[in-house]
């Protein structure tokens, strides 16, 4: 399916890739992981032909349809279903030629082809995937133009999806997706048909979803059998050995050199001296992970700790303009809080995180009964969100931005604080817009902690953070020791973190006293009621396109049996016209008696085919249109 051989690649003359290999085969769920900057995404630019390697070779099967989600997000006027429909290029192409056809033969070979691609199924399909990502009906019927760039992102993946592709590449799937669309698409990834090749540091879905794991590191590929906790196992056994096999070398070249120093200057041990020496030149390295630490992340507390409450919500309704999002929030922050925020996306979790903020005020809608927040007067709060990591700016460096904030410090103590967020030498000075994901949210980081908040606001901290950093962040974060708000479809931040549940939900802001494990199986009982409460008539008319589609598809054989006749009917009316113009020839029965017989002979016979086929097509056309009458088919 996949075959990468050898591959080296440089960038600026620094190698990313040497000589790297790894084979992935039909079928294969395959999860690639490695430490921000290594190059996965990078990887995914050489296997799509976006960049050339400079040597080494990836070979994909021949005729193989690759499927990735375009960085350029669907915007426009069209509605979700028609943009996930128009995914699959082969269906739109073959009922786009199905209305302007006039061959009977093409004709016949374009409906052949749309039953053997289920194409009659496909908006029931497509409205499956859509829902399964967070989109209502009614949604899918909306332009893309009304939804946030998130929620298109997803539009982007069930299109994706929707098209099923041979091999398919996802770079961090679930970045934009709540715990519900997480857990479906692990489960559809698990059924997908075709191979997929992703790049995820959510242990969760590479536990769930990946039945093989390819990690980076290095420059070099390694493949594994099974899933991330597996592959963590293997790992830790490889290190061990490693370690114990670079003890045993290094003891080994103690010797050698102990022997070398002794007798080299002896002249009956200065051959064995010699061969010693070779020997130790010869000896390579163990390669080893066990000592590749991650940077640290660097959130300092508060310096003095404040009275409770922090922040104060009574009877809060928020909103924008007209839009009411969330109404009666009572709830407070106190300095050892440390808090979960779960809800699907839309339901306000992002707006409850703005008004925490200030940047976001109550609505007044009763003038008697105002609702109000209340902020301590030296509170102060470190936001990180999605949106803070693009409004960097993105010609300026790290160490421009620090320099911002520390305009009187030396560049000493500036590098310094870089260095602890896992910014050194090499990327201190790269522009924001190239760095990637994961050097983004450590600059943000730094950032963020830089005035010892006594409150941290983190929305998605971990999205671009590989598993390592992830496990420094949380770290991190029980070391800090202000408070802590989380939003978060990570399940292991959220457990490690995390003491209190907050679930944002029909408008509401209030207390969930269970565990993850309680929410996620509320979430699911709670689709699954939401489907059994459909309207009826939704319903109806969701059986009746399944009917409908089904119906078609088995109609299929009778059409084509009529269409294969009118076609043969086509043909020998052709043929009859080439032989009347042949016997209309003057000279034809005097000079070529013999040929004219047979030609007229052939006529006769040819004229009798087309009657007998007209006879089958008008009977093939008759059954046809009775069993659209008996399916109820219009």
């Amino acid at each position: 399916m996949l075959h990468i051989n050898d591959l080296t690649y440089r960038i600026e003359g620094r190698p990313l890739f040497t000589q790297a290999t790894l084979a992935i085969n039909e079928g294969h769920k395959v999860g690639l992981v490695g430490r921000n900057g290594t190059g996965k995404s990078t990887l995914f630019r050489l296997i799509k032909g976006d960049i050339s390697p400079d040597d080494g070779e990836i070979n994909l099967r021949k005729n193989m349809k690759l499927g990735v989600v375009d960085q350029e997000v669907p915007s426009g006027p069209q509605s979700l279903i028609d943009t996930v429909l128009e995914a699959d290029k082969e269906r739109k192409s073959l009922l786009a030629e199905a209305d302007t056809a006039a061959d009977p033969m093409r004709i016949a070979a374009i409906h052949t082809r749309l039953s053997d691609i289920d194409a009659y199924s496909a908006e029931a399909r497509g409205a499956s995937i859509l829902s399964g990502l967070g989109f209502t009906a009614d949604d899918q019927l909306k332009p893309c133009s009304d939804f946030s760039g998130g929620w298109r992102m997803r539009v982007a993946l069930a299109a994706m999806l929707f098209a099923q592709p041979d091999l398919l590449l996802l770079d961090e799937p679930t970045n934009y997706l709540d715990v519900e669309g997480a857990v479906w698409l692990e489960a559809h990834i698990r059924k997908y048909r075709g191979t997929v090749f992703v790049i995820s540091h959510d242990r969760d879905f590479l536990n769930t979803a990946v039945t093989h794991i390819a990690h980076l590191h290095g420059g070099k590929l390694s493949g594994y059998t099974g899933n991330y906790d597996t592959f963590e196992r293997q790992l830790a056994e490889r290190n061990r050995l490693d370690m114990a096999m670079m003890a045993k070398q290094e003891d080994e070249r103690r010797k050698l050199q102990a022997f070398v120093t002794r007798f080299k200057a002896k002249a009956s041990k200065a051959k064995q001296a010699q061969s010693r020496v070779k020997k130790l030149a010869k000896m390579q390295p163990v390669a080893t992970i066990i000592n590749d630490p991650i940077a640290p992340i660097d959130l300092p507390g508060p310096e003095r700790s404040l009275s409770p409450p922090m922040v104060r919500f009574d009877d809060v309704a928020l909103g924008y303009g007209d839009l009411v999002v969330l109404r009666g929030i009572n709830q407070r922050i106190d300095p050892d809080d440390r808090i979960g925020i779960l809800g699907k996306n839309g339901q306000g979790k992002s707006t409850f995180a703005k008004a925490i903020m200030d940047e976001l005020k109550p609505l007044l809608l009763d003038p008697a009964k105002p609702g109000f927040i209340k902020r301590h007067k030296k509170l102060r709060i470190g936001y990180f969100a999605q949106h803070q990591i693009d409004a960097l700016n993105p010609k300026a460096s790290a160490y421009d931005h620090i320099v911002e904030l520390m305009p009187d410090a030396t560049e000493a103590q500036r590098r310094a604080r870089l260095a602890n967020f896992g910014l050194g030498q090499k990327n201190a000075e790269t522009p924001a817009g190239d760095l990637s994901g994961g050097e983004k949210a450590r600059l943000l980081f730094s950032l963020v902690g830089f005035h010892k908040p006594h409150l941290l606001v983190l929305d998605e901290p971990a999205n671009h953070l590989d598993i390592d950093s992830r496990a420094q962040l949380i770290q991190s974060l029980n070391d800090y020791e202000g408070a802590v708000i989380v939003i978060s479809h990570d399940r292991n931040l959220l457990e490690a973190v995390v003491d209190r549940l907050w679930l944002v939900d029909s408008g509401k802001v209030e207390s969930f006293d269970g565990s993850l494990d309680d929410y996620r199986a509320l979430q699911l009982e709670k689709t699954k009621t939401e489907k059994k409460q459909k309207p009826k008539e939704e319903n109806s008319r969701k059986r009746h396109r399944q009917d409908r589609a089904k119906a078609l598809k088995e109609l299929a054989p009778y059409k084509n049996v009529a269409t294969s006749l009118e076609m043969m009917i086509v043909s020998a009316e052709a043929q009859l016209r080439t032989i009347d113009t042949r016997l209309t020839r003057e000279d034809l029965f005097t000079t070529s008696p013999d040929e004219a017989v047979k030609l007229s002979q052939t006529r006769a016979k040819t004229a009798d085919l087309i009657e007998s086929l007209e006879l089958d097509w008008l009977a093939a056309l008759e059954k046809y249109e009775k069993e659209r009458e008996r399916r109820g088919l219009d």
